[in-house]
């Protein structure tokens, strides 16, 4: 029987043979446990951008919310007959007959500015909005309607207006000749459920171009984050402009023209009627949604920080997986040994960085919370990396690495419309950089690892 000699080494165990498939699994299983702190911080995220929106709702509320300026619309109401049997007595009910504008020419001044709550802030504004054009007769005999059964005397013209309590002074609207005051109110609401409205003096209807209606108008409106209209017109022209340098175009129609410089913005736009699914007139409530065709301009704040928190964090699993592969591989041909606890901590400190970033980017602008978080937790790792590898190089290069991956994600964050194809094209270099890498290891012969 042979026997043991001193120069012979013993038999590795299994758990020696295969330590390190088991460490490779230990860190699979981390990442998938990271992923938990991960969603805390995303519903933290959440929270702290639900807690925003509310106080921009209780400061709107006080000022004026979003406001889209429909109108104005003339309705001249009209009688109708009815009876619900043959020998029943007939009985009468009010319905209007709906009138747009031939023309409209609206010209908007914004002068926006920054409110703050708390440690959030919000865009409101003021605006002077100036409205005018014409009406053709209205000719409401060619909707059907017996001239005998239409109260010329009660006709009025409305203007929809999200929020009433943006009006600053009162609105007087020149009709022809005459000048006519608004009234708070609608007279019905077939076509607006919010607005102001006023009496006119019609004629009746007739073909004479020198029957036009004209109108002209002006409105001081307060309002918050945004500014829209409506087309109404069958030809619709507006012209906008404002001090604010971010607005963001959005609606039913973009601008026909637009200039955007640090000094402000100016747009225009000119819709046709035959852009719109809308008629010209029509009667009673025929489910007309004006809100369909609205356009306008979002007063926008530099880009939102709780939304590139939510950006940032969506890559969250390739930076840990990335790092811990870094790990990995400096022990597979440093041979060096890392305790799986050294890679929690790792773990939870990159993690932690989330929760840095979205606190500090409530008080800092956002690419300065982004580069503090991100030399907090680069130091701290290229700290602890150097305790437990005692080799500066090393340590030097988890920190470089590291700081790479953070510089690389913060720019796939401010490049939204080619995030997808620079972060594309960085993932597919670090697969490469892994792969080269991996190459080295004698995956076969794990005992000697």
């Amino acid at each position: 029987m042979l026997e043991n000699t001193p120069n012979s080494s013993p038999k590795p165990s299994f758990f020696d043979k295969y330590s390190t498939t088991f460490k490779a699994f230990f860190i699979f299983f981390l990442l998938i446990m990271l992923m938990i702190p991960k969603q805390m911080v995303t519903d933290l995220i959440y929270e702290r951008e639900t807690y925003k929106n509310e106080v921009m709702t209780e400061v709107s509320s006080k000022w004026g919310d979003a406001q889209t300026v429909s109108g104005p619309i003339v309705s001249i109401p009209y009688l109708e007959f009815f009876r619900d049997s043959p020998e029943a007595e007939f009985q009468r009910v009010i319905k209007f007959a709906h009138f747009l504008p031939e023309e409209l020419k609206i010209n908007g001044e914004l002068s926006p500015e920054k409110r703050s709550r708390s440690i959030y802030e919000i865009v409101v504004y003021n605006s002077k909005i100036q409205l005018e054009g014409y009406f053709e007769p209205f000719d409401v005999a060619a909707l059907g309607i017996p001239k005998e059964n239409i109260l010329w005397n009660y006709a009025s013209c409305s203007l929809g207006l999200d929020d009433l309590r943006g009006i600053e002074e009162k609105v007087i609207m020149d009709w022809g000749a005459q000048k006519i005051s608004f009234n708070p109110g609608l007279e019905q609401n077939d076509v607006l459920m919010n607005g102001i409205s006023a009496k006119i003096p019609v004629k009746t209807f007739t073909t004479a171009v020198a029957d036009r209606y004209n109108f002209k108008l002006e409105i001081i409106l307060k309002g918050s984050d945004r500014l829209y209209f409506t087309p109404i017109g069958t030809t619709t022209n507006v012209s906008m402009k404002s001090t604010w340098p971010t607005p963001h175009f959005d609606g039913a129609f973009l601008p026909d023209t637009r200039e955007i410089s640090e000094s402000g913005f100016s747009a225009n736009w000119k819709i046709l009627n035959l852009n719109r699914n809308i008629p010209q007139n029509w009667l009673g409530n025929s489910n007309i949604q004006l809100n369909n065709s609205a356009f306008g301009v979002d007063l926008m704040l530099a880009m939102n920080n709780y939304k590139q928190s939510h950006r940032s964090i969506k890559y969250s699993f390739i930076l840990i997986s990335l790092t811990f592969a870094l790990y990995f591989f400096i022990e597979m041909l440093n041979k060096r040994r890392i305790h799986p606890f050294h890679y929690i901590l790792v773990g939870f400190a990159l993690c932690l960085y989330y929760t840095l970033l979205v606190s500090m980017s409530e008080h800092f602008r956002f690419f300065i919370a982004y580069f503090i978080a991100s030399v907090m937790t680069v130091g701290l790792v290229t700290w602890y990396s150097y305790s437990i590898l005692n080799d500066k190089r090393l340590a030097s290069l988890i920190g470089s690495v590291l700081g790479l991956l953070y510089a690389f994600i913060f720019v796939i964050i401010r490049l939204e419309d080619y995030a997808l194809l620079v972060g594309s094209i960085g993932l597919f270099v670090a697969l490469a950089v892994v792969m080269h890498f991996a190459r080295k290891v004698d995956w076969y012969d794990l005992a000697k690892q």
